[in-house]
């Protein structure tokens, strides 16, 4: 027995050093085929595959979306990176759902990305999800804020961190019942023709209903229309009690500015304004209540800071974009350090955990585990008496935080009982 051990152990050594030349004649092997070798893979970037609209009727917004992910970044990696590796963002122009399907494959199967982040069309935002899913890999929807992307259309793969379409509306739409301006009127909508419109106007015609009032006109609006004149008229026609814009992007701020100078005497609202597009707007063009996710006046020392950093470093205040994809490279990183792994399916598990999140504002946010939609609060806003204006930014009043401190940060949101999400 005694001399067949001291066989084994002469023998030992012998096969571990093949082993070893095995080991490295594999790693080589790998480098000379052009493959990245293990060591490279766990000390490399961390790759971001950034998708966001830079022309088109939504270029203006998607401008700060690159802007505050880049800066988001810059922090993170100078304070050491993510498991000490750097985040490398690579921000692309989506330009419409086609490029954004075929740019998020490009991205998982030519660049390795780790995950996708991004966009604010909603059309966009569901190719793109329908790539993660196909590949299995995560894809955090930060602007976009169709109902049906969290709805029919979800999958396990995706997240979703801007409002959705529900709380937009009630959001605003709370506001205007206590102004008095739903029940018992009229209201005539315009409607951008692209998912994202659709959604908002059935919401909103679903919440007139319900709070008494009545949709007279309903007109849907191709998204690179830039002359309102043809619906002026037919508004001026209707003689409603409140006109109502379901609109996005540069329309909104088109259609506010002609709307002004046609000098029409109803009142104008509607449930989506990003502040990028009612700054270009104008003070004495625009007027009404709209919903917002975040703006700049926020009191909150992680605002403050924020909004003073990207300040110093773009040269312009921080609009809503901007905000939402700097704290969601954040979120993203976050989930990484706690799971301490870029693992798709360790990610998912961390966010539907449902652990909070700093986003700047009053309260935490995190996501439900059902749906995969960020509950955070909301803001409503209008604009100020005239005159009361330090700038051209400044003209905007905004409302307290909606849900209020004492309600659910979900009691806005699209129930479970109501959702068709089957993940």
């Amino acid at each position: 027995m005694e001399a067949k051990q001291n066989k084994q152990k002469s023998q030992a050594p012998s096969s571990q050093r093949r082993t070893l030349l095995q080991a490295g004649a594999l790693v080589a092997g790998s480098a000379a085929l052009g493959l990245p070798s293990l060591v490279s893979a766990q000390s490399g970037p961390i790759k971001i595959g950034h998708l966001t609209p830079m022309t088109g009727f939504l270029g203006a917004l998607g401008e700060y979306a690159a802007q505050g992910i880049k800066m988001a970044a810059e922090e993170i990696n100078a304070g050491g990176g993510v498991l000490g590796r750097p985040l490398e963002v690579m921000s692309e122009d989506s330009v419409n759902p086609q490029t954004a399907a075929t740019k998020a494959q490009r991205m998982i199967e030519r660049d390795n990305v780790t995950v996708l982040m991004g966009e604010i069309n909603s059309g966009s935002a569901l190719t793109i999800s329908q790539v993660a899913a196909r590949n299995k890999k995560l894809f955090m929807s930060i602007g976009a804020r169709s109902d049906a992307l969290r709805g029919k259309d979800c999958n396990r793969y995706t997240f979703h961190v801007d409002i959705p379409v529900t709380v937009m509306v009630n959001a605003a739409g709370e506001a205007l019942v206590r102004e008095g301006h739903v029940k018992g009127k009229k209201i005539f909508s315009l409607t951008a023709d692209y998912l994202f419109g659709h959604d908002l106007s059935r919401q909103a015609k679903r919440f007139f209903t319900a709070n008494g009032g009545t949709v007279i006109g309903d007109e849907l609006v191709a998204t690179d229309v830039t002359d309102f004149s043809p619906y002026l008229l037919k508004i001026r026609q209707a003689r409603p009690d409140l006109v109502a814009t379901n609109l996005a992007g540069n329309q909104v701020t088109n259609f506010v500015k002609q709307y002004s100078e046609f000098g029409l005497p109803y009142p104008v609202a509607g449930f989506n304004l990003n502040t990028a597009d009612a700054w270009a707007a104008g003070e004495g063009n625009l007027g009404g209540i709209w919903p917002t996710v975040w703006h700049h006046e926020l009191k909150t020392p992680g605002s403050q800071a924020f909004v003073a950093n990207f300040t110093r470093k773009y040269g312009r205040i921080p609009e809503n974009h901007a905000w939402i994809e700097y704290v969601s490279l954040k979120m993203m990183a976050q989930a990484m350090n706690a799971t301490k792994s870029t693992d798709t399916e360790k990610l998912i598990a961390y966010f539907e955990s449902e652990a909070k999140f700093d986003v700047l504002k009053a309260r935490p946010a995190y996501f439900r585990s059902w749906d995969h939609q960020l509950m955070q609060e909301a803001y409503p806003f209008t604009v100020k008496p005239k005159g009361q204006a330090k700038n051209k930014q400044d003209f905007l009043l905004f409302g307290e935080a909606v849900p209020a401190a004492n309600q659910p940060l979900d009691s806005l949101a699209p129930p479970k009982a109501e959702s068709a999400c089957k993940m």
